[in-house]
């Protein structure tokens, strides 16, 4: 028994040592710096609301019930509208991704799908990673967030981009 345990370990032990560990793409180092969009002066009331009442109009128009939020470059809510029949806890879904979208200048959706290949992205701070989140980007700087919930993602995500496409310039 023992001379058999002697020869299998003889013969695994060159190919544990010979394997090769496939690179972490957390160990890859970008030459420029991801998402590095300066923060800039905090989005107005008058284009949080522009924002928001053409995102509910998207979202009635296919007669979906959404909460939507936006937060200004800090990352603290400016106006938050929450449609008849919308789902409770969808209020603060909304919230989490506007601010998530701030915090991090990015789509909420490219954290969806990070997650997917790369759990540790779960272990960041304040991180939603789920689609409907976006940053308001006037010019070269974020000014704010805006955030949807209610539906599928992929629905939250269309009345969010329907309230992104009519930032006042």
């Amino acid at each position: 028994m023992k001379s058999q345990f002697t020869l299998a370990w003889m013969v695994c032990l060159p190919l544990l040592v010979s394997a090769q560990v496939a690179p972490s793409p957390a160990d890859l180092v970008p030459e420029k710096m991801p998402f590095d969009v300066p923060y800039g002066t905090p989005v107005s009331l008058d284009k949080a609301e522009a924002m928001l009442n053409a995102s509910v109009a998207e979202a009635k128009k296919r007669n979906w019930k959404i909460n939507c939020a936006v937060m200004d470059s800090g990352g603290h809510l400016v106006s938050f509208k929450r449609m008849d029949g919308g789902q409770i806890a969808s209020i603060d879904i909304a919230l989490h991704k506007a601010r998530t979208a701030v915090k991090f200048r990015r789509d909420t959706k490219i954290l969806e799908l990070a997650i997917q290949s790369n759990p540790y992205v779960a272990t960041l701070d304040d991180v939603i990673a789920s689609r409907g989140g976006l940053p308001v980007i006037e010019g070269d700087k974020l000014i704010g967030g805006i955030g949807c919930s209610g539906g599928t993602g992929s629905q939250d995500e269309v009345v969010a981009k329907a309230g992104l496409a009519a930032l006042p310039k």
